[in-house]
């Protein structure tokens, strides 16, 4: 088939003509990316909105980020996480505190398995999306002050968000900014992969894995964008993915195109850990984040 005359453009401007792929993805990248949410904080044990609010950890939350972290640690044990065994790449949180807290603790869980990372980076543009007037508000509150906006953004949030807060649009470009750069960092020096090679699991090489993987601790919300935007999805299908507390996703690039590998991890976390899931599925429904 031959080439239309978008693709060749592209070629020409040196972005990603892979079907499927992301233009900002680099062309032959052969990496992983995990995805890692805070662990609980207070504003969610009092059902707030949280958005670009501070809100601490609670005990369970650090509880959760140990948890994740050790899980990383040993990614060969049954039932084996889709990640190289090796330390990360990079290791980049949101600068939220919640976020920066469950990095630090998750990274601090690595070292006792030899996988210590480079120093950890804040990001800006894994900040959790701004809920504005929404923000420290419980879904109550919301309700009665705001329930039109609060019903349109459950519905259809591409044209609406909350007053004073940011669009999806605008998450959505700071979102690609960083993982464009975080993702050519990755590329650097790095071997190229080919898309020749089986794209069906099953047939795996046994060939070591040396891929770079970085680690993204950040939130819900935004993680529903990094999705979207990784797998060239457009983002009314925003609501179509959930991230648990200390949950972990995983998301693997193949010779420049992304594939998701795991979604919503959270077995590491067992029962002591995990007493708010049913919680947590509440407020994902209520469209807090």
């Amino acid at each position: 088939m031959k080439s239309t005359l978008r693709d060749l453009e592209r070629l020409q401007a040196g972005e990603n003509p892979v079907s499927g792929a992301a233009p900002f993805i680099p062309r032959g990248l052969d990496g992983v990316l995990v995805l890692l949410r805070h662990g609980q904080t207070q504003f969610i044990v009092e059902k707030r909105f949280q958005g670009a609010m501070e809100a601490p950890l609670t005990t369970l939350g650090e509880l959760q980020a140990t948890l994740a972290g050790r899980r990383l640690a040993a990614p060969t044990a049954d039932p084996a996480l889709p990640i190289p065994d090796s330390a990360p790449f990079a290791i980049v949180h949101s600068p939220l505190g919640r976020a920066r807290r469950s990095a630090e603790i998750a990274a601090e869980a690595l070292r006792p398995a030899g996988r210590s990372g480079p120093p950890l980076r804040s990001d800006a543009g894994f900040t959790e999306i701004g809920q504005g007037g929404w923000e420290g508000l419980t879904d109550a509150e919301i309700t009665a002050r705001f329930g039109d906006s609060l019903a349109n953004w459950r519905r259809w949030p591409t044209r609406f968000a909350a007053p004073g807060g940011e669009t999806l649009e605008q998450v959505a470009a700071r979102v690609e900014a960083s993982l464009s750069a975080l993702l050519a960092d990755m590329a650097d020096g790095s071997v190229p992969g080919t898309l020749d090679r089986h794209q069906v699991l099953g047939y795996d090489d046994a060939a070591p894995d040396r891929r770079r993987w970085s680690l993204i601790v950040a939130h819900g919300g935004v993680f529903r964008v990094v999705v979207c935007v990784l797998l060239g999805l457009q983002l009314e299908h925003f609501w179509n993915f959930d991230f648990g507390l200390g949950a972990i996703t995983v998301v693997e690039v193949r010779a420049g195109r992304a594939a998701l590998r795991a979604l919503n991890l959270d077995s590491h976390l067992g029962a002591e850990a995990n007493p708010e899931t049913a919680e947590t599925s509440g407020r994902e429904a209520s469209g807090a984040l």
